[in-house]
């Protein structure tokens, strides 16, 4: 009889013999039964032996060495462990199925959930009522970060999800943001990863992974996991082949496939150091400023106080995750995809004009219950279409996005230029030197020196006097350039909106001939 009260002290009684299985029976790889037993009979000293018990001559080593060791007839150990193989199996086989009954996490809706969480996803102004349901569940301020986020979290139901990765400096609440808007996301959607080694990636099940959201706490610290991840974003999966021995001794090679597509986001300080996975990702850079600074102390001081209403923030978290249940995958087409384009000062035009295209197609995806589907009279295939509504939604997520795409400055150098230039404005100044800046903005020596050789090397800066010796003297070369970016940016994206309305409403009335008078075709 097998007693498993221990898992890692399994034990089993065959008379005269007592065998221990110590460090229990693991539950992979159902192609082997590696065991370390402790076999032994009264007054006599326990044989102790490791061994896969799918191997027939280890076994039959392990039957002659017990027989003279403990001196009991071989065909009674060969029975015992016979029957001890069958009763693990049974019991593998058994705390599989338990396992997997626990992991299955997914929540099964009821019909009055369903409703509700319909009826959330049908009414009007959606983008702006899911913008403030998500503050209320207690992401403060970002108001179209964490919008954006939420969006790109729920496109990991489509066959082309997309990545975010969120930029800014240490403790100024990265990880919280990401934490707070993935908190919406059900629990069954999604894998949360502090440490993880890059070949452990490999040996998911095959569509463990599948339709997921990959949540990395901090990426400086998950290096080894970077390339796979590169990998199963581009390929959708990843693929590695292994040397194993099966239960003969025999060596083969074994391919293991890990299948996507996945939603991966992500936390860095180091924008430089992960360039080839900030091109597949979306960046969102935190914000630093004093106002945000205050809304978070005070969102502080009234959680302290006991002014914060948690069931309220429960109950928008839970009916937020319901919404997201019921979203299904549909096909998406955009009929004004060939006018748009994206402004010509994007420094990697080729993978930031997919990313916005796909965010248009993420934002349609969202109003799926606003859209009436429709069929290819061709294939067959049904669809809903991209309205010019969901074109100006992404547009106005998009600016801050695709203004950091054009942006020759990193993200850091560029708030510390951007704060510079309000100091320099709240001083009456044109030049600085590092001293003066040291003193006002509190910036160590190092990174100081490093933000400037930056704005020299792309001529946003100028030494104006002075020398190494006794310290320079700087002057910005356009104060403006930043905000002539951005203008520009606004104006294309706008241009192209404006054009498509101007057309859509000098389009002649659509005739009904059998209902009547024409009538103004509608749009959702």
């Amino acid at each position: 009889m097998l007693c498993v009260a221990n898992p890692e002290h399994l034990t089993y009684s065959y008379p005269p013999l007592t065998i221990t299985i110590l460090g229990g029976i693991k539950l992979e790889g159902l192609d082997r039964m590696r065991a370390t037993l402790k076999i032994s009979v009264e007054e006599k000293p326990a044989l102790r032996h490791n061994l896969d018990l799918y191997n027939n001559l280890q076994v039959e080593k392990l039957v002659r060495r017990i027989a003279e060791r403990l001196e009991i007839g071989s065909s009674l150990i060969a029975e015992a462990l016979s029957e001890l193989t069958e009763a693990l199996e049974d019991y593998r086989m058994e705390a599989i199925e338990k396992q997997n009954r626990i992991e299955d996490k997914r929540k099964y809706l009821s019909p009055e959930e369903i409703k509700k969480a319909r009826q959330y996803l049908s009414a009007p102004n959606l983008m702006q009522r899911t913008q403030e349901d998500i503050g209320k569940a207690g992401v403060i301020g970002e108001d179209t970060n964490r919008l954006l986020m939420y969006l790109i979290f729920t496109s990991r139901k489509r066959d082309n999800p997309l990545h975010v990765i969120s930029l800014g400096s240490s403790g100024i609440g990265k990880t919280h943001l990401q934490e707070k808007v993935s908190a919406l996301i059900p629990e069954e959607d999604k894998l949360e990863i502090t440490t993880l080694s890059g070949n452990a990636f490999y040996y998911f099940g095959q569509h463990e992974l599948k339709n997921k959201l990959i949540l990395i706490e901090d990426l400086d610290g998950a290096e080894d996991v970077l390339y796979p991840l590169r990998e199963i974003q581009s390929k959708k999966h990843i693929t590695k082949t292994i040397v194993v021995k099966n239960t003969r001794g025999e060596t083969k090679t074994v391919t293991l496939k890990v299948e996507g597509p996945v939603s991966v986001a992500g936390c860095t300080t180091k924008e430089s150091l992960y360039e080839d996975n900030a091109n597949r990702s979306f960046l969102i850079h935190i914000d630093e400023s004093k106002t945000q600074d205050q809304n978070i102390m005070n969102y502080q001081r009234k959680h302290s106080a006991g002014k914060i209403d948690h069931a309220e923030e429960h109950q928008i978290r839970e009916l937020l995750k319901n919404t997201q249940r019921i979203l299904q995958p549909v096909q998406i087409r955009n009929p004004y995809a060939e006018t748009l384009h994206i402004p010509e000062e994007i420094l990697k035009p080729r993978r930031t004009n997919a990313h916005y295209l796909a965010f248009i197609e993420a934002v349609t995806f969202y109003h799926q219950y606003q859209r009436e589907p429709e069929a290819d009279s061709q294939t067959g295939e049904v669809y809903i279409n991209t309205t010019l509504e969901d074109i100006e939604a992404a547009n106005h997520l998009m600016k801050e996005v695709l203004l950091r795409k054009s942006d020759t400055l990193s993200g850091a150098c560029r708030s510390y230029f951007e704060h510079l230039k309000y100091w320099l404005g709240q001083e009456n100044k044109t030049t600085f030197t590092n001293r003066e800046i040291r003193n006002h903005l509190r910036i160590k020596g190092t990174t100081l020196r490093r933000y400037h050789n930056q704005l020299l090397d792309n001529f946003m800066i100028t030494i104006k006097s002075g020398k190494q010796a006794t310290g320079y003297t700087y002057e910005i070369t356009n104060p403006e350039e930043y905000q002539n970016l951005k203008a520009t940016i606004d104006r294309v994206l706008d241009e192209i909106l404006t054009v498509q309305k101007t057309k859509q409403a000098s389009k002649p009335p659509v005739s009904h001939r059998r209902n009547g008078s024409p009538k103004t075709k509608k749009t959702s």
